[in-house]
């Protein structure tokens, strides 16, 4: 039975395009079954029925599996060739770590910019910056073939995006520019422009009406749903507990006073995302900047451990930058990455669990790449993202910390691959054809152990 789904999926993926012979894909439903099951199994115990969802959501797609299964990436990062445009400069800058097409959304930033930029850092750490876009390649291809494009359509997409990200590079390099780039809504078109304007949209009474509401005695609290449930009196006390310790992760100039954080509710959120399934998270109700109710804010708090990205690169970030607390690792990566940041970013931990918190912002609206029914929306869509991935990797070099990256990165890339640009986009191309095709098979491997029971977490 296996055997024959494996060659169903590898005729469909041969007929699509998806196969080359640079690096040979190959099934591999053993060793991706171990490593699904070994990398879910510590969250078990905590939120089993998380890790379920997890996995019904994973056999959605191939898409929905490769973002559920970052750490199968970086796997493969250690014994896959390296990329030839790599130096000693430019293979431990910051990385967002998961960079995908939903990693990208509509979101207003502290100075009340509406612009499409990146939207979650969980997997935030060093690397060679290839691998941010490798990662956003394959995915590309992955939603494109979705999307029903041709494969020769799709490579085209990846190029684009390519293009945009060394322009973009090139751009900034002996500027300060990316200190100050943004994608706003009079500098983009299509998709992307209508995703910033639903952002804008969106207003603080809505959300705080969809997640909250006002008690006999006129408190705000948080709802209780099927995704937003009540705590043990003892969880509740604990996060009580480490608010102070949040708070004062927080830098003292982006720090408000006490009163705002004052905590009013909790719950634990369930359903959110795929990859983080099965790690705790928690929306908290804080008063904000008055005692009125119409201010209040929402916080996220989330469940950190370590990167996938380290199993790759191990030892790269010291512990000792993030205050040995996995949370600070992610609210650092944030900052680095991200312009006019939250300044509700920050960390703790509870029962020796680390978090992260940040504000659940009323403003964001996620990308939705099944909107992209042609190429021209695609092509579109992916040339901004580009944009995104170049500032991201421009403004956390040394403009940010270079302490952690003392290089600047825009003329590090630039300088790279200036005289090769073609014989670079061949590369990466080849690197998504071959791994998309790589995705294929994992998934059909794991979709065949999900319908027969095998125990993946």
């Amino acid at each position: 039975m296996l055997k024959q789904l494996f060659i169903i999926v590898t005729s469909a993926i041969l007929t699509l395009g998806f196969a080359t012979t640079a690096q040979a894909a190959t099934p591999r439903p053993n060793w991706l079954e171990n490593k699904i099951y070994q990398y879910n199994h510590p969250f078990a115990a905590q939120l089993p029925q998380e890790l379920a969802t997890k996995m019904q959501k994973m056999a959605a797609s191939p898409f929905a599996f490769y973002r559920g299964t970052a750490h199968i990436f970086y796997r493969d990062m250690q014994t896959l060739p390296a990329s030839a445009f790599v130096n000693s400069s430019t293979r431990a800058i910051w990385l967002e770590g998961d960079m995908h097409m939903q990693n990208l959304g509509g979101i207003r930033d502290n100075n009340g910019n509406n612009v499409f930029d990146t939207t979650d850092f969980d997997e935030g750490y060093l690397g060679p910056y290839v691998w941010d876009l490798r990662r956003m390649a394959v995915s590309i291809l992955l939603a494109a073939k979705e999307d029903r494009l041709s494969s020769s359509d799709a490579q085209d997409v990846v190029r684009n995006f390519l293009d945009t990200y060394l322009n973009k590079m090139s751009d900034f390099k002996g500027t300060n520019d990316e200190l100050s780039y943004r994608l706003e809504s009079s500098s983009t078109n299509g998709v992307v422009q209508d995703l910033i304007q639903a952002a804008a949209n969106k207003s603080r009474s809505s959300f705080l009406r969809k997640y909250t509401l006002l008690n006999s005695s006129g408190d705000r609290v948080l709802q209780t749903t099927s995704k937003l449930q009540p705590l043990s009196s003892s969880t509740y006390s604990d996060i009580t507990s480490a608010m102070s310790s949040y708070i004062a992760s927080i830098p003292s100039s982006k720090r408000y006073i006490n009163s705002y954080y004052t905590l009013k509710d909790i719950r634990l959120k369930l359903s959110s995302g795929i990859g983080s399934l099965g790690r705790y998270r928690y929306f908290l109700l804080i008063e904000g900047p008055s005692s009125v109710t119409d201010d209040d804010r929402i916080l996220e708090m989330k469940q950190e451990t370590s990167s996938a990205v380290a199993i790759a690169s191990p030892g790269l970030l010291p512990s000792s930058v993030y205050d040995n607390n996995e949370g600070g690792r992610v609210a650092i990566a944030n900052k680095a990455m991200l312009s006019n940041t939250d300044p509700l970013v920050g960390y703790t931990t509870v029962n020796n669990i680390s978090f992260m918190l940040h504000e659940k912002s009323p403003y964001q609206k996620n990308f939705d790449y099944s909107l992209l029914s042609t190429k021209s929306k695609f092509m579109d869509a992916m040339g901004y993202a580009g944009k995104v991935v170049a500032k991201n990797h421009a403004i956390s070099d040394k403009d940010y910390n270079d302490a952690i990256v003392p290089y600047s990165v825009d003329k590090e890339v630039t300088d790279l691959v200036r005289e090769n640009k073609a014989t670079f986009k061949n590369e990466i191309v080849n690197f998504a054809l071959d791994y998309a095709t790589q995705v294929e098979y994992d998934y059909a491997s794991f979709l065949d152990a999900y319908n027969r029971g095998v125990p993946l977490y």
